[in-house]
């Protein structure tokens, strides 16, 4: 079933989201989540670029497209004739927000820059989700997660020491910039409330990848430190890390002076609490290889388990390494309703993952399931005072597709 929240703070507000892959969407999505009516613009003939990735597919649907479109509607147009661009223009005159991740330049070209649209609608928020920002030498070069965890230097502090380091395992930077896109406008509905006038957001990839190295890129200017991979090591702490246990890998945060004296209790080693290798954390870090090695033997004698329970009750933070079907099946994920069901016309046991935040206790919700391409066209353009007739003409034209819901 789909749950509905009592709370929806964009209620009534209207999104036009021509964006694909990953940011753009996760954004539209999230505004979605929160009341906005969104309608995503794609492609007649294929749709966004993200229905063709995988495997992992689920009944002939993209995993990934699943996993950021809900709460949408499809209006299939192609932004290829005049015609089509037209279509979105009037979108835009009667919404609120606007949203694009075209490449750099596209949308000007095609007249669906932030100029042109908000001159027919000068209320509206235009969200532009760009590679590597809005200016600079590199500004109109296009790009993807990968590439911007390589040119934002997350790849290099990511992998075990001495080795070539690796992407992180998901989308991170697609999903947070999509996340500070959804920021970034609900600030500037904020503000138009006091002004009355919209304004233009930019995002990028880049600069969410920057963010991300935060306290990396102040170590640098601070010694010049250049980090790299570590594996689990958290560089600046210690012990913070994974350590093997009889019968698998346990995380331990001893992050202070206190944590530290009282997972050497839990684990026996309490002569190391008054070690002057290991009295205070820059001390720790210093010889965090003798302190791992010492802690390690300790850690091999139990299960992963029987650890965790005792740190536990011992206030110490501890948490086994869990793979994704660990984490669907966890009692927390279940407690929280991390995983929602959503009823879909092509796969009806679709279940996604929820939105990361509730209301008065109330977990946000996905109030309907990803579109199928088009699935909306015929009803969005109705709405927006087209005839049957002019419909008919526009999908006979290859100008928009009509689809079927199933």
């Amino acid at each position: 079933m789909i749950g509905l929240m009592s709370f929806l703070p964009l209620a009534n507000m209207k999104v036009v989201d021509v964006t694909t892959s990953i940011a753009g969407p996760y954004c539209a999505e999230i505004l979605a989540a929160l009341g906005a009516e969104v309608v995503k613009i794609e492609r007649p003939d294929t749709g966004d670029d993200g229905r063709a990735w995988g495997p992992p597919f689920w009944n002939g649907e993209s995993a990934m497209f699943l996993s950021v479109n809900a709460g949408k509607r499809s209006l299939a147009v192609s932004l290829a004739d005049e015609r089509g661009r037209e279509i979105v223009r009037q979108l835009a005159g009667g919404a609120d927000v606007f949203l694009q991740s075209l490449r750099p330049g596209l949308a000007e070209r095609m007249g669906l820059g932030a100029e042109a649209v908000r001159a027919r609608n000068s209320r509206l928020v235009y969200c532009s989700v760009g590679a590597y920002g809005h200016t600079g030498p590199l500004a109109h070069e296009p790009g993807y997660d990968a590439l911007m965890q390589a040119a934002g230097g997350l790849i290099s502090v990511t992998g075990e020491p001495g080795r070539p380091g690796v992407r992180v395992g998901s989308s991170l930077i697609d999903m947070g910039t999509g996340m500070w896109s959804a920021l970034g406008i609900v600030s500037a509905l904020l503000e138009r409330e006091a002004t009355g006038e919209g304004t233009l957001v930019d995002t990028s990839l880049y600069e969410t990848a920057l963010g991300y190295i935060g306290y990396h890129l102040v170590g640098y200017l601070a010694d010049g430190t250049v980090p790299s991979g570590q594996g689990t090591v958290f560089p600046m702490v210690a012990p913070y890390q994974v350590f093997p246990t009889r019968d698998g890998e346990l995380m331990i945060a001893g992050g202070n002076d206190r944590l530290f004296s009282l997972l050497c209790e839990v684990v026996g080693v309490t002569e190391l609490v008054s070690d002057a290798r290991f009295q205070t954390n820059p001390e720790r870090v210093r010889n965090r290889d003798e302190l791992v090695s010492l802690l390690s033997v300790r850690l091999r004698e139990r299960d992963t388990a029987e650890w965790q329970e005792r740190l536990a009750a011992a206030g110490v933070p501890a948490a086994p390494v869990a793979d994704v079907a660990d984490v669907v099946n966890a009692p927390q994920t279940n407690a929280l309703e991390m995983i929602q069901a959503v009823a879909h016309p092509r796969v009806p046991e679709l279940r996604l993952a929820a939105l990361p935040f509730s209301f008065d206790g109330e977990r946000a919700q996905h109030r309907s399931p990803p579109p199928l391409v088009g699935e909306h066209s015929g009803e969005v353009l109705t709405e927006l005072g087209y005839s049957g007739d002019e419909i008919a003409s526009l999908a006979t034209d290859g100008i928009i597709r009509l689809g079927k819901a199933g």
